[in-house]
């Protein structure tokens, strides 16, 4: 038999695509950080780079335009003259010294006098500017390596579910297991059935969603995932199931989606 077009894909990836809702990308905007969280990594590579070489060279082109207005550039040679910035004498030595100030290197052939209200105030602006992109870049980065999407990798789900009797009730059962040592802390699970159908009064419903019971009243949708466990419904009078025979089964259009939620003990 053919294969069908998945809602979920095995792997987790959902196949829903959003489209024609308006104020698409003022959305995402408005939410900066987690558009960037969300970026595939070689976007959140290239805007990390960009960020920081954007920010650099417009630092470093603030402090060589103030050495040109104060004349400096002319003057780095006298021993006379006190500078804004001991030592800048072009484009490339106000650049280094933009790198040693932001990279808290510390001062020693290029440093700024007090002679300089205005190197000051720039001084101040570029800590409070380079403090607020360190954190948001950083943070970004952080948190996108954290993400539990290559965790998941080492959480196995039998690839077929089956129905058969057990304890005398027919269930419909899977198996799910965890590869690593480090254990997944208050780990419970979770069934939805997909199915289109149609209201008493002629509405039809695409993706209506159902939940299947795997043990809510008796908590064994909380898992001690140990070792591989065996997930049940059981198919009773109240299971989306009970009506249908084997052979509508097998003819039916419905999805069930497993989702497994829980703390990685690692990461947290």
């Amino acid at each position: 038999r053919g294969k069908r077009q998945r809602f979920v894909d095995k792997n987790g990836r959902c196949n829903v695509q959003h489209g024609n809702l308006g104020g698409e990308t003022s959305r995402y905007l408005s939410d900066l950080f987690t558009t960037l969280v969300d970026l595939k990594w070689r976007w959140n590579l290239f805007i990390f780079i960009l960020t920081y070489t954007v920010a650099w060279l417009f630092m470093a082109s603030m402090w060589w335009v103030i050495a040109y207005m104060r004349g400096d550039l002319n003057k780095a040679h006298d021993d006379s003259y006190t500078p804004c910035v001991a030592n800048v004498y072009n484009f490339p030595s106000a650049f280094l010294f933009f790198i040693e100030t932001e990279a808290t290197i510390g001062y020693g052939y290029r440093y700024i006098t007090d002679k300089c209200p205005e190197g000051i105030i720039l001084f101040l602006f570029q800590s409070i500017l380079g403090s607020i992109v360190d954190a948001f870049l950083i943070g970004c980065m952080f948190i996108k390596m954290s993400q539990p999407k290559k965790r998941a990798e080492t959480l196995m789900f039998s690839e077929h579910a089956a129905i058969s009797m057990r304890d005398g009730k027919l269930t419909l059962m899977f198996r799910v297991g965890n590869l690593r040592n480090s254990h997944m802390v208050s780990a419970q699970i979770r069934c939805k059935l997909l199915k289109s159908r149609q209201t008493p009064e002629g509405e039809f419903l695409p993706l209506d969603q159902l939940e299947l019971d795997v043990g809510f009243s008796t908590g064994a949708d909380q898992l001690f995932l140990v070792s591989p466990l065996t997930i049940c419904h059981v198919i009773d009078a109240k299971s989306p199931f009970y009506d249908l025979s084997q052979r509508s089964m097998r003819s039916e259009q419905f999805e069930i989606v497993v989702i497994l939620e829980g703390i990685v003990e690692t990461t947290g």
